[in-house]
């Protein structure tokens, strides 16, 4: 797979005002668990490899546990989430998935029960920037760097 194009390079402008929502998330107030978990679930689901690889290394550099970022993919299934992640969990599938899941009542019921409303709309804005980072990442097939294999001892 090759790159499309630099959308950075072609369209600068267009770049930084998707940059100009990332710093708004980044200053948010929101807990940096919580802006990893919706980066990383979105990307998942969007099918994003560029920003799955960015966000796992920056949950894994911010100390979060191996457990908690490799069973993301399953969260239903997996016991390390907390409600309120959880609840977190199903917005961020619920917003994602628009087209197919109208967003429930159950899951913003969910989401109230740990959330303000100003919380509420700073986790959406969320939701939807990295929405917009996969869909330009993906739409012009940006592509993740190679790590190098540890040498064998």
């Amino acid at each position: 797979m090759h790159t499309r194009l630099d959308f950075y390079k072609v369209a600068p402008d267009a770049a930084q005002a998707v940059m100009q929502l990332e710093n708004y998330v980044q200053s948010s107030g929101l807990e940096r668990r919580h802006i990893h978990l919706i980066k990383l679930r979105a990307s998942q689901i969007n099918g994003c490899a560029y920003c799955v690889d960015m966000h796992v290394k920056e949950s894994r550099h911010d100390g979060l546990s191996e457990q908690w970022i490799n069973l993301m993919s399953v969260w239903r299934e997996a016991g390390v989430y907390d409600a309120r992640e959880r609840a977190l969990l199903g917005w961020v599938d619920a917003v994602t998935n628009i087209s197919l899941t109208g967003i429930p009542d159950a899951e913003f019921k969910a989401l109230k029960a740990h959330f303000t409303d100003e919380e509420i709309v700073r986790i959406t804005v969320a939701i939807g920037t990295i929405n917009t980072w996969n869909r330009l990442a993906v739409g012009f097939r940006t592509q993740h760097p190679i790590d190098q294999p540890a040498a064998a001892a």
